[in-house]
């Protein structure tokens, strides 16, 4: 499934921004694929990252007005989004169906093996995330792929700075076993840089 564009006739835009400021359709254009991705790095699978994303800018749109502009924004609207995905994991408790969701778009510029030498590099990252906690989670997609400072994910996510470390030194432990404990029941030679170098 290909990340949704900001759609002007979509029922967020047209009936969530009846007399709101022009700011939350600018952050709605702008943001909508930084919420996609965010929900899918945080284990929101494509079936339903649509709805968590409607459900992130109904939050955004409901709280603007708490929001401080002189603070960055993303790391506002990742805390909104952890939020999301950690009631949609409650939720999918319920029901423990799962339904592979790791097919990636095609990059035709790319000669066949190299294609699936990063399909299989990206399901191996998905499936060894998908091992972790949300919490844990968080921290390394805010980390490592993000690249925001400990404090700021300390203070978005709402936890002391000592836990946000302590938290980031287990997730990237258990990142990296997952991700041997994988390969060893899969082989696959080119990918064991990714369980010395971590997420990235």
């Amino acid at each position: 499934m290909t990340e949704p564009s900001a759609d002007r006739n979509s029922p967020l835009v047209g009936e969530e921004l009846s007399g709101a400021s022009a700011d939350f359709r600018l952050i709605f254009e702008t943001e909508c694929g930084y919420v996609w991705n965010t929900l899918r790095r945080l284990g929101i699978p494509d079936r339903d990252a649509e709805d968590a994303a409607q459900d992130v800018f109904v939050v955004v749109h409901r709280h603007l007005g708490e929001y401080d502009p002189s603070r960055p924004l993303r790391p506002w609207i990742f805390g909104i989004c952890y939020r999301v995905a950690l009631a949609h994991r409650r939720r999918a408790r319920v029901q423990r169906e799962r339904i592979d969701d790791t097919a990636e778009a095609v990059d035709e510029r790319k000669p066949a093996d190299e294609q699936l030498e990063d399909k299989q590099a990206q399901d191996l990252v998905r499936r060894a995330l998908d091992t972790l906690d949300l919490d844990r989670r968080a921290l390394i997609v805010m980390h490592e792929y993000e690249s925001y400072p400990v404090p700021q994910i300390a203070e978005t996510l709402g936890i002391p700075l000592n836990t946000a470390y302590s938290r980031l030194r287990l997730a990237r432990e258990q990142f990296v076993a997952a991700v041997r404990r994988i390969q060893a029941a899969t082989p696959q030679p080119k990918l064991q840089a990714l369980a010395r170098g971590g997420a990235r």
